[in-house]
Formats: structure tokens, C-alpha cells, sequence
């Protein structure tokens, strides 16, 4: 612990997250040395992970979204907050910070110890004309949500678009929704939900449009008057509010001229004590570029999770007590109305030259036969070579969040794929399965990785069918009759052992069932029988949520 014989100044720079957790934890650990806090925005603690939930009043009262009042700041810790006093230059040659208040007066403080946690500020796209629009909005602090909430109360806007898909926009969409306006997202990839890959996020954008949003992907807002929008593809909208949720950019422009080092998108380099290339300067939180705990590649994470561990790891460093630090893997989750997303870990596009192998699964998020059980479906990529399991995606109206922590945590203590088996899980009916969709992955791991099972993705499909390969779709034949991908044979599993004289030795075969636990067993069956057969990995489920339009229902 460190020794308090001299009084220390530290000084922290932004407050929330990852700058109160520091500020509080240090002064736990050192109860002489003075804490000052300084933020330009009025509120230095409070839930930024809550705002979008205010717009519609599901958290009713805004005062809830104040984690700790300034009074009890200083009250209980004993810390100098100075809210709304800005910091605009640094010296470190004389260890000083200069900063203005609301009010324009201009000060100094001098520190022994700086840390940095500025955060991140959201990215407002360029877009001809937009200065036309009567209401353009983000959502990063209270005074941005204290500007929504006063313009739904204001103007009464009966429509609004939201620029970007990621899962802030997304909130807000469904905020915004469920506050009785009509919601459009716009969306410049193929897809909302970037962290998540193309096939699970399918699942979200059909729970916008079954909610009533509107979902806008592979375009862009070119131009803006008025109200009206002009889209990439040349169509058009009228939107009475405008919110942009593109992603954030580090606020490190105050940092002009003090020496510290920056990286990727003006991010703050770091070292495994969360120094900066300036002594006594240390930095935290969503402005610094983190080590991927997977890859080890620089990555900038925004997350409050992080930000408040990586507050309290430094207050501990700096108090005499080192921490063994293993990176960060951007583990999220988001609700959309009645299902939640939830990823970790890398997705495909992140995985580029690299050996991986994908799987999907269906699976309960509590015993089957007990009322009110739902499905999960599950996406676990592991690597082929080392087994080490590489990210982790979830969709399901209950459980979701078990799920992926679990998996979070076995690639933090750098678990195999197939090991994911050995987890003894809480069970009970209300609660779990006796074998849990997460035992369910290492079983599936294990299969593949043993060659009991071969998959293909599906999107896989008509490639493997132009090779030759026959569709055979093991399910039921009123399963079949309700819905079955175009030019599949349907030949239902209890019946596959009597109907092998339909089947052809050189012939090619991929089996499907729902969730391809059926065809699994087909799949074993044929290959007994000196067949040559691919599994459909995700089976029916997925295919129909992704090729629709190959689905065909009698």
C-alpha cells in the first residue's frame, strides 16, 4: 500500500464510469491525499447505460438516473467535484491543468497525479443540409436526453429516424417507438447489430419490423431539408426528430500539445499500468486503446463495464497493489422489445485468415415442459486448431444474459470449446436444463472436432446443391407441410432406417431437421449405412430466417 508521509493532489479528469470508480476507490485506499474530479458536464455520476430508457418513461423519474449526487460525493469521499469546468489545456512541464468554467472564468490546478478518463463523444456525420432540420439530437449525457425529452413534450413529433443500428440506436428506437412515434432506422451496413454477424442479426431487424419499425439497411442519409430526408437509393422521409447514433469518437482534442501519445482514431496509448507516454499522466476508460483479450490487437471498447474496471485496477496500482491484466472482449447485450441480443468475443469478419469453425444452436432457456421456457439460439465460434474458444452471439426472450457471461467467462479463464460440456450449471426446471444449450455447444464442439458430425453453414447451401448435393429434410411430415426449403425430400427420422432403398450410395446428401439435433441422428444413421452426408448446421431455423424467399409452405 502506498505511503501517505506526503499529501498527494490527484486530479481526475471526467467523472461516470471509469473516472468516479477511480476517484472512489482511491480514496478508500488513501484517505489523506486530495481527489479533485473535473468534468465539463453538470452531472459526474450518473447511468449512461439509462438514458435511452427515460425517453419513453420506462425508467420514469430522470432523478434515478443520478447514480451519486454531488453532495454525497463530497459528503462521504471527501472529493473536490467540479462540474461544468472544462478542461482545455494541459502542462506538464508544470504539472497543471488549465480550465474554464460555464461562467468563463479561467483557473489552474496543479496535480501530482493525473488521470484521464474524458470518455468518448458521439460522431455527428456531415450531411448536406442537416443544419436545415428543426431537431437533430444524440444521446451521450442527461442534457442530450433533457433536449429529447423536452422536444417529445415540446412540438409533439409524430415520426423520427434513427441514423445508425448499432445498440444505442436501437434503444432509442425502441424507446421512441414505444412513446407512440412512428421509428425508422437507417443503417449503412447490410445489417443492424455490427458486433453480431449477418445471419443472427437477421433475428433483430424482424423484431424492429414486427414492433413497427422501419429498418433501412444498406443506405444512408445523403441530404437533408426540412424534415425531409433523401436517402442513398434516392427514397424519401419525412422525420420530425433526427438522431444520430453512428458510434463515438475518444474526447481527446483537449489533449493538443501536452505530448501524450495517441493511436487509432485519436485514441490514448496506454501501458499494462494505464500509463500515457507522460509521466504521472495515467488514462482510463472509453478514450484509451485496450489490448483484445483473444487477439491481443489494440481495440477501443466503450463500454461502462471496462471503464469501471479499469478505474478501480488503476486506483489499485496506484495504491501498491498490481493487477495481472487480461485485456477486454467487449462483452454486450441489448433488448430489442421482447428479445435480447447479446455477443462476446470476435465475430466472423474480425476472424479473417484465420482457422475457425462456427456452430448454431437451439436450445431452451429452461426445461422444455415447464410453462414458459423459450428458446436461445446460440453462435460459438472456436478456433480448429487450439480448440480455444473465439466469440460467442445470442438471441432469446429469457436467458440470454447467462449464457453469454458463462461463455464470457470460460474465454477469460481460457476454456476449449469442447470443455464447455464440463460446466456444472445451476438446474432446476424454472431455471436450466439438465444439459444446458451451453453443455449442448461442447457436445456439439466435441462432435465436430471428433468428425461424428460434418456441418455446413447455410449459408453453404446452394453451393454444396450445384455440386450435386440432394436436400433431405428429416423433420415430420406435418412440420414439412407447414413450411420446407425448395427441393428438399422430406424423409422424417423415425422413418429413415425403413426408406434407405431411396437413398443412393453415390449419391451426395445434406440432412436438416429444426435445430439439427434430428438430423444429427440421421446423419449418424446414414453414415453407418456408408453414405456420404453434410449436416445443415442451424438447420431450418435459420435458413428460413435467412433465405426466406427459398422457403416454400403448402
Amino acid at each position: 500500500m502506498q505511503s501517505n508521509t506526503k499529501k498527494k493532489t490527484v486530479v481526475v479528469v471526467g467523472g461516470v464510469a471509469g473516472g468516479m470508480s477511480f476517484a472512489a476507490r482511491y480514496r478508500r485506499l488513501n484517505l489523506d491525499d486530495e481527489i479533485i474530479v473535473v468534468d465539463k458536464n453538470p452531472y459526474v455520476s450518473f447511468a449512461n447505460c439509462g438514458l435511452p430508457y427515460h425517453i419513453s418513461e420506462e425508467i420514469p423519474e430522470r432523478e434515478d438516473l443520478i447514480v451519486v449526487s454531488e453532495k454525497t460525493i463530497r459528503d462521504r469521499f471527501r472529493i473536490d467535484v467540479r462540474a461544468e469546468e472544462e478542461v482545455v489545456r494541459i502542462v506538464p512541464e508544470e504539472k497543471k491543468i488549465c480550465t474554464e468554467t460555464k461562467a468563463g472564468e479561467k483557473k489552474e490546478i496543479a496535480y501530482d497525479i493525473l488521470v484521464l478518463s474524458p470518455g468518448a463523444k458521439p460522431i455527428r456525420l456531415d450531411i448536406e443540409g442537416l443544419a436545415s432540420h428543426p431537431a437533430v439530437f444524440t444521446l451521450r449525457n442527461i442534457p442530450d436526453l433533457d433536449r429529447i425529452k423536452g422536444a417529445l413534450a415540446g412540438t409533439q413529433p409524430k415520426s423520427a429516424t434513427v441514423i445508425g443500428g448499432g445498440f444505442i440506436g436501437l434503444e432509442v428506437a425502441e424507446s421512441l417507438k414505444n412513446a407512440g412515434l412512428e421509428v425508422a432506422i437507417v443503417q449503412i451496413s447490410d445489417h443492424v447489430l455490427p458486433p453480431f454477424d449477418p445471419e443472427m442479426a437477421v433475428f433483430a431487424e424482424k423484431e424492429l419490423t414486427d414492433h413497427g419499425v422501419k429498418v433501412l439497411t444498406n443506405n444512408s442519409v445523403e441530404k437533408v431539408e426540412g424534415k425531409k430526408l433523401t436517402l442513398q437509393d434516392g427514397s424519401e422521409l419525412e422525420s420530425d426528430l433526427l438522431l444520430m447514433s453512428v458510434g463515438v469518437a475518444p474526447e481527446t482534442g483537449f489533449l493538443e500539445g501536452s505530448g501524450i501519445e495517441l493511436g487509432m482514431k485519436d485514441g490514448i496509448k496506454v501501458d499494462e499500468h494505464y500509463r500515457t507516454s507522460v509521466p504521472e499522466i495515467y488514462a482510463i476508460g472509453d478514450s484509451i486503446i485496450v489490448k483484445h483479450t483473444i487477439t491481443g490487437e489494440d481495440v477501443m471498447i466503450a463500454l461502462a463495464g471496462p471503464a469501471n474496471r479499469q478505474g478501480r485496477q488503476l486506483a489499485d496500482m496506484l495504491s501498491g497493489y498490481d493487477h495481472d491484466l487480461s485485456g477486454s472482449l467487449g462483452t454486450s447485450i441489448v433488448r430489442i422489445f421482447d428479445r435480447a441480443f447479446a455477443s462476446t468475443g470476435l465475430n466472423e469478419s474480425q476472424l479473417e485468415g484465420r482457422n475457425y469453425q462456427p456452430i448454431h444452436l437451439i436450445g431452451k432457456s429452461n426445461a422444455g415442459y415447464f410453462p414458459g421456457s423459450e428458446d436461445i439460439l446460440l453462435k460459438l465460434i472456436y478456433d480448429k486448431d487450439s480448440r480455444e474458444i473465439l466469440g460467442a452471439q445470442a438471441v432469446g426472450k429469457k436467458g440470454v444474459d447467462k449464457r453469454i457471461d458463462v461463455i464470457a467467462t470460460a474465454i477469460k479463464a481460457g476454456l476449449r470449446a469442447d470443455r464447455l460440456q464440463e460446466l456444472e450449471l445451476s438446474y432446476s426446471p424454472p431455471y436450466g436444463s439438465a444439459k444446458d444449450i451451453i453443455n449442448l455447444a461442447g457436445y456439439f464442439a466435441e462432435n465436430v472436432m471428433l468428425g461424428l458430425t460434418d456441418p455446413i453453414q447455410i449459408s453453404e447451401l446452394a453451393d454444396y446443391e450445384k455440386r450435386g448435393h440432394r436436400v433431405i429434410d428429416v423433420r415430420t411430415a406435418k412440420e414439412y407441410e407447414r413450411g420446407h426449403i425448395d427441393g428438399a425430400k422430406n424423409v422424417p427420422l423415425d422413418e429413415i432406417r425403413d426408406r434407405l432403398d431411396e437413398f443412393e450410395k453415390d449419391e451426395k446428401y445434406v440432412v436438416h431437421c429444426r435445430s439439427s439435433v434430428r438430423s444429427y441422428n440421421a446423419e449418424r444413421i446414414l453414415k453407418a449405412e456408408g453414405y456420404h452426408v453434410k449436416n445443415l448446421d442451424g438447420s431450418f431455423v435459420y435458413f428460413a430466417a435467412n433465405f426466406p424467399d427459398r422457403i416454400v409452405r403448402d
